[in-house]
């Protein structure tokens, strides 16, 4: 017999309004599903929340949950009021990494949901902000039984703690005509790699990978990741000038200058007088802006790769950083491109847990290091790409370097004696 139900005055208030209600799918999981295991938990849990919402406090604490061999991928819950809410004393959260590119079948998403019904709550978010599918509320005796039965039909726990995360990647080359590389393979074997690094903290702090097929980062691979690999191309962006006709006839020439032209950061682009487009490819950035509204007229060059940028993350030590370009472009297209690509990954994440402080993100430790001594680590040289503020370095050429700073340096010893007399 299920709990009789928990008054919830104060949650019945967001069910009102035009979008849908999580309390509406947990009360339904109350009342209608047919396990009164599962009907009790989720009436403790509305009645838990009420009473957080009556007093403006959080009862939930940590501690340590984790499943044999593994040291992380389970965010551990107890309940500080479990005497008044006993059937969810424990609601922990297991984090199941996604398939790369997000491509679920409805019989994977069925089974994973009899076997969450079988022995947790049933409530599941798809997906998380790490990228993981969210198994939310199970206890902890039942926690090893669900990870033990979907693991033996191929699933894995994600990242928790200071280690490598769970890698995402966009939906890339299997729906999108703008992937200019093999998303899924690139975050598969970048992951494949790591996975004792992901079920075994023992870095710094957390390292994300995330992997977008064009520059328009789908995945917020450049905001949001350590290490983003971002699908570019190296050639000249291809045009269709009889579509750029098209375009011109269907919308006339001031839509092309006022919303393509006009919004072209480095302004390489001309439309010409016969309704042809001029690209200069030279001063071309790879923005996308132009391809995602012109997309029958232009599209990504062939001569495709990747760029890798370090360090994306949010707020922590230091406000939010982008990542920083380190290799401009990369060939993936064999299987030693790719080994390439993991040695990369894995001489990044040495020298950060080698260098880097006590819950230091890479991109912080290369701030507080130089990005100069960053690249010297990494055996890594030096590119105009990687200029930061190029409006306050608006030239720079790297061509008779060292000849240019012993000269600088003579000159400066000279004046020094001079003044000295």
């Amino acid at each position: 017999m299920a709990n009789q139900h928990h008054p919830t005055p104060m949650l019945d208030e967001l069910e009102n309004g035009p979008w849908p209600s999580f309390i509406s799918g947990i009360k339904r999981l109350r009342d209608d599903h047919p396990d009164d295991r599962i009907k009790n938990v989720t009436n403790d849990l509305l009645g838990q929340l009420e009473h957080s919402y009556e007093t403006r406090k959080g009862y939930w604490k940590g501690g340590t949950v984790s499943v044999f061999g593994y040291g992380s991928g389970i965010i551990p819950r107890f309940s500080e009021v479990s005497k008044a809410f006993p059937e969810s004393r424990e609601f922990h959260t297991v984090r199941v990494q996604p398939p790369a590119g997000n491509f679920y079948s409805t019989a994977m998403l069925r089974q994973l949901g009899d076997s969450w019904e079988k022995y947790g709550s049933g409530l599941i978010t798809f997906h998380g902000q790490t990228g993981n599918a969210m198994f939310i509320g199970v206890n902890t005796t039942n926690t090893q039984g669900f990870f033990d039965e979907i693991n033996e039909y191929g699933w894995d726990l994600g990242g928790a703690g200071p280690c490598v995360r769970t890698g995402m990647s966009c939906v890339g080359a299997a729906r999108c005509e703008q992937s200019c590389t093999n998303e899924q393979r690139a975050h598969r074997v970048l992951l494949n790699r790591f996975t004792d690094d992901v079920h075994r903290p023992s870095l710094p702090y957390k390292f994300k990978f995330k992997v977008s097929g064009c520059p328009n980062d789908c995945v917020n691979a450049i905001e949001r990741s350590d290490f983003a690999v971002i699908g570019t191309w190296r050639d000249e962006i291809k045009i269709d000038q009889e579509e750029v006709k098209n375009f011109v006839a269907e919308y006339g020439r001031d839509k092309v200058h006022l919303d393509v032209i006009n919004r072209c950061p480095s302004k390489c682009m001309t439309l010409n007088e016969d309704n042809t487009l001029h690209i200069e490819d030279s001063n071309c950035v790879r923005c996308m802006h132009c391809i995602n509204v012109m997309t029958k007229a232009l599209s990504p060059g062939d001569d495709k790769g990747v760029s890798i940028l370090v360090g994306g993350k949010r707020t922590l030590k230091i406000g939010d950083l982008m990542g920083t370009v380190i290799v401009p472009f990369m060939k993936l297209d064999t299987e030693e491109d790719y080994q390439g690509l993991v040695e990369l990954a894995e001489n990044i994440i040495d020298f950060w847990a080698e260098n880097g402080l006590e819950h230091e993100r890479c991109g912080e430790m290369i701030e507080r290091i130089g990005l100069v001594n960053f690249l010297k680590g990494m055996g890594l040289e030096a590119d105009p790409n990687m200029v930061s503020h190029p409006r306050q370095s608006s030239y720079i050429r790297m061509d008779d370097y060292d000849e240019a700073a012993e000269n600088y340096l003579r000159q400066k010893m000279e004046k020094r004696q001079a003044a000295a007399g």
